[in-house]
């Protein structure tokens, strides 16, 4: 299911671990992993703040577009994206398909539904199982495309996980993808039991939630309950250190983030993603940005190998000191 080249030993050989043509850092690097009938590169892209986020300046669209052109140079085969991802003068579906039409043969666009915004840009209650249809042709509409590669089934309206069965929902899916509107089903915003809910209703190849290095929201049982059943584990703002958009100044254990990052001459968000690649073989980073430089750092990402101890010492950064 995964060609995963060595991920604890820093003196593993990559072959294919640079652009060809320009020596640059490559998403190969990281290994790949099968989304259902689809390989990626387990160093993705994340649209999310291509159209600019509310905390900060808006980024250029021609930025945007040469980021989404740099990725896929740099190897990058695998994009999440959602139709909600917007700002008000542009949205990340309408950038993907300007910058990339006619796509790559190898590359996977992940999409999601279930929650919408309105055009103040604040979300909506959740869509009922009779509207993931729109939804779904939206973003095909959206996208440029006949077929959408893997769709998401986003639960709940925030950042916080709600409780309750997800099968109706997940039957309108399942529905859609008989009538060849998608290809792959994943979950986003779930639980262990709600997890195990969609396993017994369909075949799930991603799950997306909201975790990192000083944030798992004790989601490491779910994070190997889905390497037990081969899914992906996808996490967003991995390398957020707070809450997204906030920055978290006195965060515990900075000083020995800062040391790994220095030993690799790497930056800290860099350590953040080669950590997340390292929980598992079956768990794909995501790293988002509008700017072109931090895009080839997000990627750089990819090659940098942990050892044991820097592991440990990282893993410490996220539990509580014994009372």
């Amino acid at each position: 299911m995964t060609t995963n080249p060595d991920t604890t030993n820093p003196d593993t050989t990559n072959p294919d671990t640079t652009n060809p043509d320009t020596d640059a850092p490559s998403a190969a690097a990281a290994g790949t992993w099968q989304l259902g009938d689809r390989t990626v590169n387990r160093l993705g892209f994340g649209a999310m703040r291509l159209p600019g986020m509310p905390w900060e300046p808006p980024h250029s669209r021609t930025d945007a577009l040469a980021v989404l052109h740099r990725a896929v140079e740099l190897g990058i085969n695998h994009i999440d994206t959602a139709a909600f991802y917007f700002s008000a003068i542009r949205s990340s579906n309408e950038l993907i398909n300007t910058a990339l039409q006619p796509y790559p043969d190898d590359l996977v666009i992940t999409t999601k539904v279930g929650p919408s915004r309105s055009r103040d840009q604040q979300f909506e209650p959740m869509a009922r199982p009779d509207q993931l249809r729109s939804q779904v042709e939206e973003n095909l509409r959206q996208l440029g495309r006949d077929e959408l590669d893997v769709v998401n089934l986003r639960w709940g309206s925030g950042h916080d996980k709600e409780p309750g069965s997800i099968a109706e929902h997940l039957g309108a899916l399942v529905e859609l993808r008989d009538a060849g509107l998608l290809r792959n089903i994943g979950i986003s915003n779930i639980t262990a039991e709600q997890l195990t809910e969609a396993l017994g209703i369909t075949e799930i190849v991603c799950v997306q939630n909201q975790y990192g290095l000083t944030n798992r929201r004790d989601d490491d049982d779910l994070l190997e309950l889905c390497g037990q059943h081969g899914v992906a584990f996808v996490p967003f703002f991995a390398v957020a250190a707070g809450a997204p958009g906030q920055q978290a100044t006195a965060e515990p254990g900075r000083g020995e983030l800062e040391t790994v990052a220095a030993a690799h001459h790497a930056t800290p968000a860099q350590i953040r993603i080669a950590w997340t690649l390292h929980r598992g073989p079956h768990v794909l980073a995501i790293p988002g940005t509008g700017n072109p430089d931090h895009l080839a750092e997000n990627v750089a990402a990819a090659g940098i190998r942990l050892t044991a101890d820097e592991l440990a010492l990282l893993d410490a950064m996220a539990r509580p000191a014994a009372s």
